[in-house]
Formats: C-alpha cells, structure tokens, sequence
C-alpha cells in the first residue's frame, strides 16, 4: 500500500474509488465500506484509495473534546493495508484544512489529485467548513465532476445496532475489552515505549513493564486483563496486564503496566511495545497487606494463562 502523507506526495493516480474519514480503530463498520471500495476499484481498474486525517479534526477544533484514538496512525496504516486498499492519504488536519470548503476540498482532492471516479461514504458522513458538506452536497457535484457517490448504509450484529469508534469508546471506558474486541474485530491495543517504575512488581515475583502510552490513546477502565504484549520485532508472549494507581501502596499515579507470564529474563526498558487485551479479568482493588495481594496475583495469572493459552 503507497502512503501520501500530504495532497503534495500524491502521484501516478489515473483513476480511484475512494473513501473518506477518520477511521480511528478501523473498525468492523469502516472495514464494511472499504471492503466495497476495493471491490468497485477492482471491477474499474482502478485504484482503492482511503483519505484519513491526522490529528483528529477535533482536536484541532475543539482540543477539549477530542476523543481518544484507538489506534496510533501508524497503526491505522498497518490495518487499512490489511484491508487490500491501494493506497492511503494522510492528510495533516490544520487550521487551513479545516476552513477549506467542501466544494474545495471535493475539486482539490478528490477530482485534480486522486481522479475519482467514484466515492463511497457513510450516510451520516460530513466535510468542509464547518461540516457544511454532507451526501446531498457530493451528489449535488457529483454530475460537475464526472464521479459516482454510494452512500453506505451503517452496519453492526445482532448485540451491537451500528459498530462506530464511539461505541467501542464507551466499551473501554467501562473495561469491556470483550465488546471492545466485538466491534474492532481485534482486540484493542495500546502502544508505548516500555519506562521505569517503582520497580515493586520485580519485588514481588513479578516484573512489569510500565507502558508510557501517548496521552491521547483510549486506556480500558482501570482493572486487571488478560492479554499480550508484542516486543517491536513481533514476539508476542501472554500477560496479565494491570491499569491504575497500585492502591495498595498509596499509589496516585494512573500506570499501565504488564506481566509477561512466567517470564523474568526481559529488559524491556526503553522498547517500543504494545498491548492486546483479551479480557478483563477483575477490577482494581485495595489490599489490606502484601500477602493478599500475592494470592490474588497468582489467581490472576493463572486465569491469564487459561485465557490466553
């Protein structure tokens, strides 16, 4: 998959099928209307294009608001290219970006850079200035242009009415990583450089490696999960993953930090990681002396290792 990370990058594009969004996640529902992108693509011979931005629009137009990301950007790359596109644009979200107008932006970078021949989008898709366009505006310059709009009706399952990174969103908040998983169609992940610690899980019997995450990054409710931690050459290996403030120890500094089961000998310090979450396993809880808190753990683990086994 080519990566144009600015309209000024984009080259060697005679004809696409295009879609348009955030696609944090890359959810099961993104992943319905590209699926349909890079079939109509192939059946044109064209090429299956994604235009996505970075940052999110609100965090530039309302900072307070932004959501936070379910996946890195480069994250969002690796799975829009599991999904066959040709190609993706990124395209950074600025203060001009953001007062351009949807008739601009149609002509600019739909039409003059990526030649479309057709756009799919979601029937609740917005763009431009002040999200003044919408699918009555791309139908309305549809014909001017010579392209095809398909509006893609919204999808889920039988438990879920419409799969959206807003839903998965509130999964995490309440630390249904399960749900979360449902919706992702992947277990949701955190990414981060491994940092020193009180280095009180090595005391223990059990070394932890304490996730910087970017601040930005959606972290499940504080609790204990099962799940996997992925070193950046691709071994992945089981762990007991905990999230929150080690009430136990008076603790007031919200952590992420993840036992790899049965393991030791690691030096994680200063990699680059990432965490999968497979299930929640219990919430945090005070314990009233160290070796509570060591029955516990070892339960823990041994229902980390069942569910990730």
């Amino acid at each position: 998959m080519r990566v144009w990370r600015g309209l000024d990058e984009v080259e060697d594009v005679k004809r696409s099928v295009v879609t348009v969004g955030v696609f944090d996640g890359v959810h099961r529902g993104h992943r319905h209307v590209i699926a349909q992108v890079v079939r109509h693509a192939a059946e044109l011979g064209a090429d299956a294009i994604v235009v996505t931005f970075d940052p999110h629009p609100m965090a530039v137009l309302r900072p307070a608001d932004a959501p936070a990301a379910l996946a890195t950007l480069d994250h969002r790359l690796e799975l829009l290219a599991e999904q066959g596109v040709s190609g993706t644009l990124v395209l950074p979200f600025t203060a001009n970006l953001a007062r351009q107008s949807p008739q601009d932006f149609v002509r600019e970078v739909l039409v003059e850079a990526l030649h479309v021949e057709a756009v799919h989008i979601g029937e609740n898709f917005r763009f431009g200035h002040r999200a003044a366009g919408d699918v009555a505006l791309l139908k309305e310059l549809a014909p001017t242009y010579r392209f095809e709009v398909v509006v893609v009706a919204l999808v889920g399952d039988e438990t879920t009415k419409t799969w959206s990174s807003t839903f998965v969103r509130e999964r995490l908040a309440e630390g249904d990583v399960t749900a979360a998983a449902q919706a992702l169609g992947r277990p949701h992940r955190l990414e981060g450089v491994v940092v020193h610690g009180d280095h009180r899980g090595r005391e223990l019997g059990y070394p932890t490696a304490n996730l910087g995450p970017d601040d930005r990054s959606a972290i499940p409710q504080d609790g204990v999960y099962a799940g996997w931690l992925t070193r950046a050459a691709g071994e992945r290996m089981p762990a007991a993953i905990s999230i929150g403030t080690n009430p136990t120890f008076g603790g007031t500094v919200r952590r992420v930090e993840a036992y790899v089961l049965d393991r030791d000998d690691l030096e994680l310090y200063g990699e680059q990681v990432s965490l999968d979450f497979a299930e929640r396993l219990r919430e945090t809880v005070r314990f009233d002396d160290v070796e509570s808190l060591l029955v516990q753990m070892a339960d823990d683990v041994r229902r980390a290792r069942e569910i990730t086994g």
